[in-house]
């Protein structure tokens, strides 16, 4: 289906990159667990991060990056539901509240960067804006650091938000791994 697979020598297992799912041999069957992740820039994750190191070896080679063309979406999955974003529909609005499945989320994208939280503090949904350069919700006014999901500011100070396992992903390539999932329509 056209994606990048890995085989481990240990088991003889071939692994789906996009599933995270053992395809063939001794763990056929099997799913990893998704963790939330984020493509980024290295300029922005060294000024979120500045005491970051980076492994390099002399034998590694820097492809020409990958522009987000009209293509390309951010896939979300969470409680069995899959839906695509086109990162171009994300940039324009800069914030989506939006519903996956039963889970109030809400994505935000800018600069070939984007992030996606469950909006969801205990049992307060929230609705989430971009107000004089900063991430606030419109229930509390809480001021929140996109980078970490958490409240800096205001009632919810130190609550931190859920971060929603995303991949990024041509929307052909989207389809062949979830044919079931829904596409935002703005």
């Amino acid at each position: 289906m056209n994606a990048m697979t890995w085989y481990d020598h240990e088991t003889k297992s071939i692994w789906s990159q996009p599933w995270g799912r053992a395809l063939d041999g001794e763990l056929k069957g099997v799913e990893l667990f998704l963790l939330p992740s984020q493509i980024s820039t290295w300029a922005s994750w060294k000024e979120a991060h500045p005491n970051t190191l980076a492994m390099t070896s002399d034998i590694s080679r820097v492809s020409p990056r990958q522009r987000f063309d009209s293509n390309f979406v951010i896939g979300l999955v969470l409680a069995e539901k899959a839906k695509a974003y086109r990162y171009s529909d994300v940039s324009a609005k800069m914030i989506i509240n939006d519903m996956l499945g039963d889970i109030p989320i809400f994505v935000w994208a800018a600069d070939e960067l984007y992030y996606a939280y469950v909006r969801q503090i205990d049992d307060q949904t929230l609705t989430f804006q971009i107000e004089d350069g900063e991430l606030t919700d419109a229930e509390t006014g809480s001021t929140w650091d996109l980078d970490l999901g958490l409240a800096t500011e205001g009632a919810l100070k130190g609550e931190s938000l859920q971060p929603v396992p995303s991949s990024s992903a041509y929307d052909w390539a989207w389809r062949d791994f979830y044919p079931e999932s829904t596409f935002y329509q703005p």
